[in-house]
């Protein structure tokens, strides 16, 4: 089976990001129409301008019970439904050791790590389950969903696991209406949310220090993620469901008694 996803709706949540537009980049390839949602609708814009092929847009705040279902509905109203949704939005958040986290900080992680992935998971699929057409769901979680933990870091660790949670269950949920739901969980990957030093101008130093520690001795592209990604979306991936996909070089291997 191929990555062909011609006709297919797609909904890229976090699309005014890079690994965002760089995967609506890759479906669009693919033959499918999109519809990108982001907090940032002057960025989107930018976005959707640099991309060929059917794409529009929807801005609204996704911890929002009443954003997210707009952006399910700009959708179905734009495609006449809903194929792939693709759960991207979040961000790093506030590092800080747990004792000194402000708890405004750690609810604001949870909000867009967790609670708009709740939310868009169940607006999209509640329209699948709906529409009976069956479809795939594709969450982004990451290397510190399981594998890995970042000091200081516990407003994203703990709404990262609780992402890759949330995926098997609704896996187990949805399988029997023909829905595949299924994560992907990225190490350090070149963008200013995965490689620390890049918004401060640090970039070469940070990519070189980062991939010195990386078995296959490269830093993560988003095109990395982003062909993970397609590949879950498509029917290739027909009979994979509640997986968590680990996308990092071997990174997670490392330890301190092997260097």
């Amino acid at each position: 089976m191929s990555k062909d996803l011609q006709g297919k709706s797609v909904l890229v949540t976090g699309g005014a990001g890079v690994i965002g537009s760089v995967t609506a980049r890759l479906f669009l390839a693919a033959g499918a129409r999109v519809m990108l949602a982001d907090l940032d609708a002057d960025r989107l814009a930018a976005v959707a301008a640099t991309l060929d092929g059917p794409v529009l847009t929807v801005a609204g705040d996704l911890s929002d019970e009443a954003a997210a279902a707009r952006a399910v509905v700009a959708t179905c109203d734009a495609y006449g439904g809903i194929d792939v949704l693709f759960s991207n939005a979040g961000i790093s958040g506030a590092v800080a050791p747990i004792h000194e986290l402000a708890v405004a900080d750690f609810d604001r992680i949870v909000a867009a790590n967790l609670r708009s992935m709740f939310l868009m998971v169940r607006a999209a699929t509640a329209q699948m389950v709906k529409d009976g057409r069956g479809g795939a769901v594709v969450t982004m979680a990451s290397s510190m969903s399981d594998w890995d933990v970042l000091s200081g870091g516990s407003g994203y660790v703990s709404t990262k696991h609780a992402v890759a949670g949330l995926t098997k269950s609704a896996a187990l949920d949805l399988g029997p209406h023909g829905i595949r739901v299924n994560a992907v969980c990225p190490g350090v990957i070149e963008t200013t949310l995965g490689v620390p030093g890049l918004e401060s101008g640090g970039g070469a130093s940070a990519v070189d220090r980062f991939a010195a520690r990386i078995p296959l001795r490269r830093i993560g592209q988003p095109e990395d993620v982003a062909e993970v990604v397609l590949f879950l979306a498509s029917d290739a991936a027909r009979h994979v469901s509640g997986a968590l996909w680990l996308i990092d070089g071997g990174q997670t291997l490392q330890s301190h008694s092997n260097g």
